[in-house]
């Protein structure tokens, strides 16, 4: 059965790159935006329900306040073109799906709603809401005021952690190009994956070698990094050829790629695994790594080594000999950690100078990469 019908995905997540819905003038491609809301009105009346993450903001505000270098000369004259462009981007969807009697909602969105556990669970609720509601949210970074330091760069990953809040069964990216190829598909001889049941350092090594045509702020690096979260948390991603009149119909044995689920992680788990700003790291040992994989938690007899700035409670990244291992909610604040790194359970307390907590980081804490 294809992965991505109604009745085997209920909850669909497309995202829009802006080089398919903005033309190089600054104008939105109606007839390309007309056609899309067709296929998303028909998986609709199917029964399946679908979200929209949608790029574009800033190429329409730039060209709105006629601002160089397509709006990116400045963050200011970025975070301008966004507030701008967000106007004509939500109306541009409110309208081609209004002729199909659906709702638009818009939904925006900064790095920190989705890494903050509490936030994150509001927009999971709206987006839930918004969709049993009959609703087609459509999604964007809110880039009228995220920073370098604060954004996702890329509406890739957005749509992958969007996918894990609205516990989608599908992810969507369409791009610029066809899929994953073993090389650039521009050299001869390069070969198209359809199909990735797991991301190994193979997949990773493909997608570092100039797969993608170089449009956009997403290449193909991001969009695996966005597969990793989005199979880690359950859902199937594919990359899909947007400059079809109707990109959605290559879901149904066109050409494309499509990275397979993982069994699904409970809901916490995901969220974990898929973070992607982490305070700190935890450098453990082989041994350490091994107690890991077989579901322990971290005692810090394991770290050698703690990286970074971060209190109690904030999300880190463990790293053994071999590479990352896990993420995970630390118990202690970076400088006791640093302290006790390496060091027996029956010695921090005299280290510390108060009762120690039993682990760094505690299993239920704690998903695996």
């Amino acid at each position: 059965m294809n992965v991505f019908t109604p009745a085997a995905c209920p909850r669909l997540i497309v995202k829009v790159g802006s080089s398919l819905l903005v033309d190089p003038s600054g104008a939105i491609r109606v007839a390309w935006l007309a056609g899309l809301a067709d296929a998303i009105a028909a998986r609709a009346a199917a029964g399946q329900q679908v979200a929209i993450v949608s790029s574009g903001a800033i190429a329409l505000g730039a060209r709105r306040l006629g601002l160089a270098k397509g709006g990116r000369a400045s963050l200011e004259d970025a975070q301008a073109a966004a507030a701008t462009g967000q106007i004509a981007l939500s109306a541009a969807w409110a309208d081609a799906l209004s002729v199909h009697g659906i709702t638009a909602a818009q939904m925006l969105v900064t790095l920190d709603d989705l890494e903050d556990r509490r936030r994150y669970l509001n927009v999971a609720a709206t987006v839930g809401r918004l969709l049993k509601l009959g609703v087609v949210p459509v999604i964007n970074e809110n880039d009228s005021v995220a920073t370098a330091e604060i954004r996702f760069g890329d509406n890739d990953r957005l749509a992958a952690r969007a996918g894990a809040a609205a516990a989608a069964g599908g992810v969507v990216l369409l791009s610029d190009i066809d899929g994953l190829y073993d090389r650039d598909p521009r050299e001869p001889g390069a070969v198209h994956i359809p199909l990735v049941e797991r991301i190994d350092r193979r997949i990773v090594a493909m997608a570092g070698t100039g797969s993608s045509s170089g449009m956009g702020s997403g290449g193909m690096a991001s969009k695996v990094q966005a597969a990793r979260i989005a199979t880690g948390a359950g859902a199937h991603l594919a990359i899909v050829s947007g400059l079809a009149e109707r990109p959605l119909d290559a879901l149904d044995g066109g050409r494309c790629t499509v990275f397979l689920a993982e069994r699904a992680a409970p809901a916490r788990k995901a969220w974990l695994a898929g973070g992607l700003t982490a305070k700190g790291t935890i450098h453990v040992d082989a041994g350490a790594a091994r107690a890991l994989g077989e579901g322990r938690s971290l005692l810090a007899a394991g770290a050698t080594r703690v990286e970074g700035r971060f209190a109690r409670g904030d999300l880190v990244a463990i790293v053994g000999p071999s590479g990352p291992v896990a993420r995970g909610l630390i118990e202690y604040a970076a400088a006791d950690a640093a302290l006790i790194a390496g060091r027996r359970s029956d010695e921090h307390a005299a280290i510390l100078g108060y009762a120690p907590r039993s682990t760094l980081i505690h299993r239920s804490n704690m998903a695996l990469l």
